[in-house]
């Protein structure tokens, strides 16, 4: 079903619509509206799913005793090492 509206554009935006139909990289500015409005929409189910994802890995860390807990410096010593070596590369090429 489609369904007609009214929407308001600034002159930017609008001038940027106009130039992509222009260009044939869409068939029309509703067509345009659409695209965005869709790359919205995914946008909106990826970042649902990775924040259902973060939280779940915090349910499932929020498990782990105490004991095990690991201090800033052991977590940040990988990433560490990688930027250490990433600059000796940069630095011997």
């Amino acid at each position: 079903m489609t369904v007609k509206t009214t929407l308001s554009f600034t002159d930017r935006h609008h001038q940027f619509l106009t130039e992509q139909v222009a260009d044939g990289v869409f068939a029309s500015q509703s067509a345009a509206v659409a695209a965005a409005i869709e790359q919205m929409m995914e946008d909106k189910r990826e970042r649902d799913v990775a924040l259902a994802a973060m939280a779940d890995e915090i349910r499932e860390r929020m498990k782990t005793p105490r004991e095990e807990f690991i201090t800033l410096e052991e977590a940040l010593a990988p990433t560490r090492e990688m930027l250490a070596k990433a600059r000796l590369a940069v630095a011997q090429a």
